[in-house]
């Protein structure tokens, strides 16, 4: 029997998980309005330990300079790279944040949660190679992607990919462009900063926590029945504002919360698969993010990528993702995640994005099945004299992708990105969705505050300006200051030293 307890709080504001969005959303409301009281329950023992956490995502900070799903080919030939200006941009925001907290000691040692490393798309093939040198073309001339370079000459290539060009014929069409402004994000490490800061602020951060229901109070309020796993008791627990940042479980509270925003809403989980290597002889040959083109049939979220990464103090080697299903919503979730997340409001939408996505279907089924064999093959498309030996296979997170029903795709439509769904009067608000996400995260809370407290908004824009200069403007037509803003982020977060941060042993005097 569950017992009862009798801690009750009320408090100003409520944030569900303790990932790296709350941990933002967290930040940005104890700079605007320090005297706000915050509470933050998590399910697990720490902050960051699922879709945040550095194993369980790419670690790339998503500013479409390499990722191919951001620019599309529109019939007549040409490339739309709208969505990758738009990506960028935001991603110079959590730039611009981060710098903030760095210049202002609110975070330390940058190094251990941000690196650079150049980001590289790859593609083969005499199409494809047409495609990428359209695509370098068009965004080439827009000073948000300046210095990117392409080259479809194999020694150049060796020269940037040794480890990628090893072992080609010389007749294959292949090509690359190159950007040295990249870098490498370890979202776990910055989401636990975040909470270590947090908590000097006296929020009142409550681990091992499980949200089991939430409703609204007569007097407006919302209401949380929280479950103390340590304890086994159930406390309620009251706040003016909620955020349910909840990763792959925010759907089931966004659904409990009964708010009509949250109707019609469905998700379909997805998993990740990663190679990792870690020889040491394999992994100093590679230096770069370098993303692939998904395959015919295969979902964005599948784009291949090779990547440097640094967890740990370890520079090591991902390739991946390959896709898995499992009915979880969260990794640390249950099989019956997805049934209990079909209601009467989203069953035909759910119903017809089955019917839909057939092809989605039929591609997870077979990645499922794949032996590691059959993903050394895949990755010997990347690395041709890859060795089985030198690769292992880790799980990363769940992700659970948002199926609702828009005027464009019609009834069951697959999303694929990250959402905010609040309620009308900005009490209760959550997020869903996938990638970009962490990258975005700065942005993406800015427009929760936009939506939630549209009232309070022109008060708070001095502070928002103070944290993000560019906020309210687009970066693209101001070149000035887009340049003052790359140079002093840069340097603030210690991503002008290239040769220093990649050298194994300054990595680690950077970290100490």
């Amino acid at each position: 029997m569950v017992e009862m307890s009798n801690r009750e709080t009320k408090t100003d504001v409520i944030l569900i998980g303790a990932g790296v969005m709350s941990a933002t959303l967290g930040t940005i409301l104890k700079e605007i309005v320090p005297e706000w009281e915050i509470s933050v329950f998590e399910k697990l023992a720490n902050a960051g330990e699922e879709s945040s956490n550095e194993w369980n995502n790419a670690g790339t900070g998503h500013a479409a300079l390499c990722e191919l799903n951001y620019t599309v080919e529109k019939p007549d030939g040409s490339i739309d790279i709208s969505k990758a200006i738009n990506i960028n941009e935001q991603f110079q925001v959590s730039m611009q944040f981060w710098s903030y907290l760095v210049k202002n000691g609110l975070i330390n040692n940058p190094h251990e949660f941000i690196m650079p490393l150049p980001h590289m798309s790859l593609v083969q093939g005499e199409q494809n190679v047409e495609f990428l040198k359209k695509r370098f073309e068009a965004l080439s001339k827009n000073p948000l992607f300046q210095g990117m370079e392409f080259s479809d000459d194999p020694s150049k290539l060796m020269e940037w990919i040794p480890l990628i060009m090893n072992g080609r014929t010389p007749d294959e069409p292949i090509a690359a462009t190159r950007i040295e402004t990249g870098t490498d994000v370890n979202f776990g490490a910055l989401t636990r900063m975040l909470f270590e800061h947090l908590e000097s602020k006296n929020v009142n951060i409550n681990y091992n926590h499980s949200v089991d229901d939430i409703k609204r109070t007569n007097d407006g309020l919302w209401e949380l029945k929280v479950r103390n796993l340590e304890k086994g008791t159930v406390e309620r627990h009251s706040a003016k504002f909620v955020f349910i940042g909840g990763g792959g479980g925010s759907l089931h509270l966004l659904q409990k919360s009964g708010i009509p925003e949250g109707k019609h809403i469905g998700g379909f989980p997805v998993s990740g698969l990663f190679m990792v290597c870690n020889n040491p002889e394999v992994v100093d040959q590679h230096l770069g993010k370098v993303y692939g083109k998904a395959k015919v049939g295969a979902p964005p979220m599948s784009v291949p990528h090779l990547d440097t990464r640094y967890i740990d103090n370890q520079k090591s080697l991902l390739f991946g993702p390959f896709a898995g299903f499992t009915p979880k919503f969260l990794k640390n979730g249950s099989n019956m995640d997805l049934i209990t997340s079909i209601k009467p409001d989203n069953l035909v939408t759910m119903l017809a994005a089955g019917a839909k996505n057939v092809p989605l279907t039929k591609y997870l089924i077979e990645q499922v099945m794949l032996s590691k064999e059959k993903r050394m093959e895949e990755l010997r498309e990347f690395i041709p004299e890859a060795k089985s030996e030198d690769w292992d296979i880790v799980v990363a997170g769940q992700r659970v992708q948002v199926i609702k029903d828009t005027e464009a795709g019609g009834k069951g439509t697959l999303q694929f990105g990250t959402e905010v769904i609040n309620a009308a009067d900005g009490s209760i608000a959550a997020l869903l969705g996938a990638s970009p996400g962490a990258s975005t995260a700065v942005h993406v809370m800015l427009q929760v505050l936009n939506k939630c407290f549209p009232q309070q908004m022109k008060e708070w824009e001095p502070k928002i300006k103070e944290m993000i200069p560019s906020y309210g403007l687009s970066l693209m037509k101001n070149t000035e200051l887009l340049d003052e803003i790359h140079a002093s982020t840069a340097e603030t977060l210690g991503l002008t030293d290239k040769e220093a941060v990649y050298s194994d042993k300054t990595l680690v005097l950077a970290n100490a």
